[in-house]
């Protein structure tokens, strides 16, 4: 019998709601206008570079969305002829670069190749393994997967750069940052040499905050970010990247987009069905009728709040004043001025 392993029970305990919303995450961070931003503030060789010329050095073909393995040996598998010496791994799910694709940029063309990935977690205890460990094994197979494809032989000098940018959500409400992880060079003893090609491999950490009431974080970079991957409706979304974040709303942006926010409404949905369900219960429990009171009453409050404060958090951001606000919550939601009034 096949031993379970930590990524195969990981992968068995993903409902199919949360891998749809997760590939829907993908697709959207995978918008050749939302890259554009995502490189122009991580590749330090496009940071000059404007969004329309960033966007010229991306080839949208290109662009996988998890299709590329990871596992030695399949990672260039049908570029080139897999070799029998070749490394395996035993009782190991095989998992997926989220997002890779190359860019080329300069009169040469030169090409550097990215990977992006969509985390929803940092922290070790929660992972059971330190983020930067992952990223240093990314890395290592975005260069030897190279192998035959890129370069041939020992011809090492014409291995390309690449960068692995990882997007990791629910940081905390304090913690929006940016990292870089690369090599540096140290002298322990004698001449100093330069070796100017230890550039070859930059990892990236880009962490996010969620919640309400959070204050707008002030990397133009991670403001995007957060209100593109925040819980607020589609046209709300959609009207803030236009307006805040001069983002040219396209048709395939705007499907995109409608995709992520209806499966979010969704699994909201299946959320509050379930405490409902789980109140009744527990009221049947202690008696019926109290029972399904409380629970729906619960869940009904909790949803209402919850797409209450989204909206005001949307409105402010677009610069709304609090009466044009108060409307709006009545209006959408039909109770009274007073009873608006408690959520300002």
């Amino acid at each position: 019998m096949k031993t379970q392993t930590h990524i195969a029970t990981a992968i068995d305990s993903i409902s199919p709601e949360r891998l749809r919303i997760d590939e829907s995450i993908k697709e959207l961070l995978a918008d050749v206008q939302i890259l554009a931003r995502i490189l122009k503030y991580t590749v330090s060789e496009l940071q000059s570079a404007s969004i329309d010329e960033i966007i010229a050095c991306i080839d949208e073909s290109q662009i996988e969305i998890g299709k590329t393995s990871i596992e030695p040996g399949i990672t260039n598998y049908g570029k080139v002829q897999r070799h029998s010496g070749e490394d395996t791994i035993q009782n190991e799910g095989t998992i997926y670069f989220d997002i890779r694709f190359p860019i080329y940029y300069g009169k040469d063309s030169i090409k550097i190749i990215i990977n992006l990935e969509a985390q929803n977690r940092i922290h070790a205890s929660e992972l059971k393994y330190h983020l930067e460990n992952r990223i240093i094994y990314y890395l290592s197979r975005l260069i030897s997967s190279q192998k035959n494809v890129e370069f041939f032989n020992s011809d090492y000098d014409s291995i390309k750069k690449v960068y692995s940018i990882w997007i990791c959500t629910n940081a905390g409400a304090q913690n929006d940052s940016i990292n870089e992880l690369c090599f540096v060079q140290r002298n322990i003893f004698g001449k100093e040499q330069s070796f100017i090609h230890i550039d070859k491999m930059q990892g990236v950490i880009i962490t996010l905050r969620s919640g309400v009431g959070i204050a707008e974080s002030r990397h133009k970079l991670i403001a995007m970010l957060e209100d593109l991957l925040s819980d607020m409706n589609a046209s709300q979304k959609k009207e803030l990247l236009e307006v805040k974040h001069d983002i040219k709303i396209t048709t395939t942006l705007e499907g995109r987009i409608s995709n992520m926010c209806n499966l979010s409404e969704y699994m909201l949905g299946n959320a509050i069905e379930k405490g409902m369900a789980q109140g009744m219960a527990q009221g049947m429990a202690q008696g019926m009728a109290q029972g399904m009171a409380q629970g729906m009453a619960q869940g009904i409050a909790e949803e209402m709040a919850h797409g209450i404060a989204s909206l005001i958090k949307s409105l402010q951001k677009l610069g709304k004043d609090k009466d044009y606000i108060l409307n709006e919550i009545m209006e959408n939601y039909s109770i009274s001025e007073d009873e608006a009034q408690k959520y300002l």
